[in-house]
């Protein structure tokens, strides 16, 4: 009886009675590059805001309804970087943006992803896009009110800025209860690595002793490969350990930002 319903509706409903909208997808991509955090930045081609800096992003394919939200943002992020596989690169949903009048073309809704990897390469522009590149965090200041990347004086299109910002406020703090901070290195890592993922990251410098500390007492984050690296450090000392992910989903107890630890107290 609902199937019969349901078919009947279908037959006699007209979308053409309500506004329409359209949905894009629009990713924060983040990596580390000589020890400084990145984000994809690409240029716009073609209005609106042509020769504007925005996220990488586009509409969701609806032809014959193929293709899911993840799928999108996954062939975005892979036409700007080259990757044809994500591979060890972190692919989650941020959030979801629909303010009236954040596209000047129509109603817009984008669902916005949050990804970061160890060593993206070079990004490519693709079809639609002028020019991409990566672009200092820093050099954008902590809320991207006026992100600016090098060599432009021009804010980022539409909202991205707030979706930026946004974006690195969670990648921020899910290294805080998550292990995600080993997704910016490859499989195997020294402790030395993973605090200069927390300290670009954060920007916060962190004491060398406490953070090892923290790390090897936070059961399932790191365990050891039964390897040492090849070499010392830069003063000729002992090898380091080298570790590897655990099968941690969540740090208990956390790893708090030194701020964060100042607000608590």
């Amino acid at each position: 009886m609902t199937q019969d319903a349901d078919a009947e509706f279908l037959a006699a409903y007209d979308p053409r009675q309500y506004d329409p909208v359209s949905v894009t997808v629009d990713v924060v991509a983040l990596t580390i590059r000589d020890g400084v955090l990145h984000v994809l930045l690409v240029q716009r081609g073609a209005p609106p805001f042509q020769g504007r800096w925005a996220l990488p992003g586009g509409f969701v394919r609806a032809v014959n309804d193929s293709e899911d939200l993840p799928d999108a943002a996954a062939r975005e992020l892979a036409e700007e970087t080259g990757l044809k596989e994500l591979g060890r690169v972190h692919l989650e949903q941020l959030g979801t943006y629909g303010g009236p009048g954040r596209d000047p073309r129509m109603r817009v809704i984008s669902v916005a992803y949050l990804a970061f990897g160890p060593a993206l390469p070079d990004p490519s522009a693709g079809t639609d896009a002028a020019d991409a590149a990566w672009v200092p965090v820093t050099s954008l200041g902590l809320t991207a009110a006026a992100s600016q990347p090098p060599g432009t004086t021009r804010k980022l299109a539409f909202d991205h800025a707030g979706i930026l910002s946004d974006g690195l406020e969670r990648a921020r703090a899910k290294l805080e209860y998550t292990p995600l901070a080993t997704a910016f290195l490859g499989e195997e890592f020294t402790i030395p690595e993973l605090r200069a993922v927390y300290e670009t990251v954060w920007n916060e410098e962190l004491h060398a002793g406490n953070f090892h500390r923290k790390v090897l007492s936070v059961p399932g984050f790191v365990e050891t490969t039964g390897h040492s690296t090849e070499h010392g450090g830069r003063r000729g000392g002992p090898r380091a350990k080298l570790y590897r992910s655990g099968d941690a989903r969540l740090l208990h107890p956390a790893l708090l930002r030194p701020s964060q630890e100042e607000d608590l107290r």
